[in-house]
């Protein structure tokens, strides 16, 4: 596709997200399903990972359920695509009225030491992302995956810093020092812990009892950078009810002088936290890709 088509499609796609945002929740919500239904009969490769990684980590399931919990996880993926339009244009005033905020949200502003907030993969990840900027006043920095189309790049990053006039973000590209720098001038970290990027920086450690590569950064930046450690994790809520983001307690004993244990520790942490809420974990994502040396392709 040409970079003046990639150009014109994501500004159409833009146009659209803007049309969704008018949307009263629970028909987006019912939308959303209904993408989510289409994706699972269409994005075949997308559904095969899914459908593995349900079986690598739930193999106590029959194939019947783990096929009823993917169809349910895509209905939860339609909606978080779809939603994503609220979280890029509707009001402030709007969204803090969906977003039911548990816990502790402003440790970060109180605390004499740096705050990472470790925040997993669930579909509302991104509304995560913007109650630490609607109910908190602390400075706040994360990273992202940069967009080869340089206007969806712009939409995304426009979208997530819209209510971010105390947020900075940073290309997973570069190098850690304008990150490290943020920190250390006081910013939360905002942190996703559980993708797989390779065996760069990262140890096999178990995932639902498979060895997953998994970055040892949580755990070597916490203990150089002498943070706090604070686990959150956000929800879909059904219907029109919206969303729930829940600040739970700094984790004890984290980081240790073991960064492989403390990894395999937040990994069990994690573990815990889809057994609450299985459908919502993003299981689309090919978790065990990077494989031991010798190891096949579990794909």
């Amino acid at each position: 596709m040409s970079s003046r088509a990639e150009t014109l499609g994501a500004r159409a796609l833009l146009g659209v997200m803007w049309c969704l945002h008018l949307l009263p929740l629970p028909l987006l919500a019912a939308v959303g399903n209904g993408t989510g239904r289409l994706l699972y009969a269409l994005a075949g490769a997308r559904r095969k990972v899914a459908l593995r990684n349900l079986e690598l980590c739930f193999p106590e399931l029959s194939a019947a359920e783990r096929e009823r919990l993917a169809r349910e996880h895509f209905r939860w993926l339609g909606r978080s695509i779809l939603e994503r339009s609220l979280l890029w244009f509707a009001p402030a005033e709007r969204l803090k009225s969906m977003i039911h905020v548990e816990g502790d949200v402003t440790l970060a502003e109180r605390s004499p030491r740096p705050v990472m907030w470790l925040v997993p993969h669930f579909m509302g990840l991104d509304v995560a992302g913007v109650a630490v900027l609607l109910f908190q006043n602390q400075y706040a920095c994360s990273m992202y995956q940069a967009q080869s189309n340089p206007v969806m790049d712009d939409i995304i990053r426009k979208g997530r810093l819209r209510f971010g006039d105390k947020a900075e973000i940073f290309p997973r590209s570069d190098k850690a020092l304008p990150l490290i720098r943020a920190i250390r001038k006081g910013h939360a970290f905002f942190n996703l812990p559980d993708m797989d990027f390779g065996e760069r920086d990262a140890a096999f450690v178990p995932f639902f009892g498979v060895p997953a590569a998994t970055l040892l950064a949580p755990s070597r930046m916490a203990r150089a950078l002498d943070m706090v450690v604070q686990p959150v994790v956000a929800e879909m809520l059904p219907g029109g009810q919206g969303y729930k983001v829940r600040f739970g307690e700094p984790l004890q004993n984290f980081p240790t002088d073991d960064a492989v244990a403390d990894t395999a520790a937040m990994n069990r942490w994690i573990e815990s936290e889809i057994r609450r809420n299985p459908a919502q974990y993003l299981w689309v994502h090919k978790r065990f890709k990077t494989r031991p040396a010798g190891e096949p392709s579990l794909y």
